[in-house]
């Protein structure tokens, strides 16, 4: 029956002629909206580019910059993906224990029976052996310039901490390596970082020196909640939001890929990535969109027909994608706006005079 359906269309027919999409298409059609191709779409960047992006950074309207952050920033930086199997560092270490699912190591339930395969990961991965990346440089420059509102990141590695970003700036939504705790429900004693890197390079399992269980670095592993302050800060926050940069990250681990959706509608989104992600993906929503007119500060087709994420079709020049590495892009945002000189300062000591060279 769907085959003849489909076969009974008139060729050329538009997203907009099948039963579903037609039937939206006539109530649509019926009702009085606002913001119709008919009438100026607002725009919210003079143009989606990155031309756009430095003129709006420029401006008085952006005060507060929110920058979400995944593991792309830290590419450059050698960590290597230990979470893929087939990565070396993955397979030794499964192997060695006989996993039959790498995930488990991540798993709270098995690290509190069988702790010691995370941190044989732990001595090769511990933030400490690698350095700071352009990326986290930029961030750190948003601050010092007085623009960063505040930093989210899926990474545990605590780069931004060593780049010079103020706790207070950061937040973690997967945790962090920065601070860990006793995993006893009783006890919970904090231990430091320092304190933590001595167990693990010594090659042992770090245990409570009042309860002799378990410590665990605060990251977040599967079967644990995300941390507090994640939440809190959110709420705070994203009203406040003037641009989101979006850098390195999938965006499809939730919730923090849902935290695209949490600025307001006129705030504009840069994603540096090396692929477009986090898009909409209903062709029958785009034809409407198309066909009806972006939204106004009124009226939302999009939300309205269960439409979420980037869209960098739209009219309104609201989201921006500078595709390839992090750092590149990072680079040449700092370059536009003249902040060249200044990201290469945080990383090396000042090249010759008149001469910016990025290693």
């Amino acid at each position: 029956m769907a085959e003849s359906q489909k076969g009974d269309e008139p060729s050329g027919s538009s997203p907009g002629d099948g039963d579903e999409s037609g039937f939206l298409t006539n109530l649509l059609s019926k009702l009085h909206i606002k913001g119709t191709s008919s009438e100026p779409v607002m725009k919210i960047l003079h143009e989606s580019s990155l031309e756009g992006v430095k003129r709006f950074i420029e401006s008085e309207k952006c005060k507060n910059i929110i920058v979400m952050a995944g593991a792309g920033i830290s590419t450059s930086a050698g960590i290597p993906d230990f979470r893929s199997p087939g990565s070396g560092l993955y397979d030794n270490v499964t192997k060695k224990y006989k996993l039959d699912d790498p995930q488990s190591i991540f798993e709270i339930d098995f690290f509190g029976k069988n702790p010691k395969p995370f941190f044989v990961l732990c001595k090769e991965l511990f933030p400490e052996s690698f350095e700071p990346t352009i990326s986290h440089y930029f961030v750190k420059l948003l601050h010092d310039k007085g623009l960063l509102l505040r930093h989210y990141t899926q990474n545990i590695d605590g780069l931004e901490r060593k780049a010079g970003l103020p706790d207070e700036k950061i937040v973690e939504a997967h945790g962090t390596f920065y601070t860990s705790h006793c995993i006893s429900s009783t006890c919970k004693k904090e231990y430091s970082f320092d304190w933590m890197k001595a167990k693990i390079f010594a090659d042992e399992v770090p245990t409570c020196e009042e309860c002799k269980t378990t410590i665990k670095p605060d990251i977040v592993f599967f079967g644990e909640n995300l941390p507090w302050k994640f939440f809190t800060c959110v709420e705070e926050d994203f009203d406040k939001c003037d641009l989101l940069i979006i850098m390195g990250t999938s965006l499809v681990v939730q919730p923090f890929a849902s935290l695209v959706e949490r600025v307001s509608k006129k705030c504009p989104r840069l994603l540096i990535n090396r692929e477009k992600v986090g898009q909409r993906n209903s062709s029958i929503i785009q034809a409407l969109i198309q066909k009806y007119g972006e939204q106004d500060e009124g009226f939302d087709l999009s939300s309205l027909l269960g439409g979420k994420g980037l869209n960098f079709e739209s009219k309104q020049n609201r989201d921006v994608a500078l595709l390839g590495d992090c750092d590149d892009g990072c680079k040449k945002l700092a370059e536009a706006l003249g902040w060249a000189e200044d990201l290469q300062k945080l990383r090396e000591p000042p090249a010759p005079k008149g001469r910016t060279e990025w290693l």
